[in-house]
């Protein structure tokens, strides 16, 4: 009479059984497919390029000393009138070249010295030639013997009165620098995935580095180095 309990309870169980080992071979199977996400590589690609500067800033600083204040002045008008007539005869355009104010010294109410001066005021201004046609402007900047010939006393070597060379195009050349950067990352990720017996899945997360812009050396500021490391993490799979 109590056989037909006996049989539920052991139906019951058998499912019972059953139901747990398939909820174990389910949780088994999930747990190696997020074993096999947590499998990744990170990698970075380079690109670098070399561009011509497509700006020159060009000053040309020139100093004078005078005992007589009105007389310095009108010598600096004078050498900046030169100055300007010589950039234009060489083809500079008149909108690419500016003058700065004069910075005017009296060495008599100076706060140091002692007093034996020959010349009591100088003088140093600045014509500035800013102009996108670099391989025009670069040659006259061999020709400015010519203006100290001319009595013109040139101070261009002075610290922070040196030619600088620019680059503006960035955003032209930056999404294909991009491209070749995040191209030989994944090149990367492939060799890796190979050499481990493993395939290259999707990109987990990817980052751009900031560009770099330098000097190609110290003799050619006119030739500009671009430079980006782009940084991507990819999953691996068996």
């Amino acid at each position: 009479m109590n056989t037909a309990p006996r049989s539920s309870a052991l139906l019951l169980g058998i499912c019972i059984l059953l139901g747990l080992a398939s909820l174990g071979y389910l949780l088994g199977e999930a747990a190696l497919r997020v074993k096999e996400t947590e499998r990744r590589v990170t990698v970075k690609g380079l690109s670098e390029r070399e561009y011509p500067a497509d700006v020159v800033l060009w000053p040309i600083q020139f100093s004078v000393v005078d005992n007589d204040l009105s007389a310095l002045y009108r010598s600096l008008q004078q050498h900046a009138e030169q100055i300007r007539a010589f950039l234009l005869l060489h083809g500079v355009e008149p909108d690419e070249i500016s003058l700065s104010p004069p910075a005017v010294i009296d060495k008599q109410v100076q706060q140091y010295g002692d007093g034996n001066y020959s010349q009591r005021f100088s003088a140093t201004q600045t014509v500035t030639v800013y102009s996108s046609r670099v391989d025009q402007v670069r040659p006259l900047m061999q020709d400015l013997a010519q203006l100290g010939q001319n009595g013109i006393a040139l101070t261009g070597s002075q610290y922070g009165n040196s030619t600088e060379y620019l680059f503006n195009r960035l955003n032209e050349v930056k999404p294909g620098m991009v491209e070749e950067a995040t191209r030989e990352a994944r090149a990367v990720a492939e060799k890796f995935a190979a050499d481990s017996n493993s395939r290259l899945g999707k990109i987990r997360s990817a980052q751009q580095g900031q560009f770099s812009i330098s000097d190609r050396d110290r003799n050619s500021p006119h030739i500009k180095k671009l430079r980006v490391v782009s940084t991507v993490e990819y999953y691996l799979s068996d």
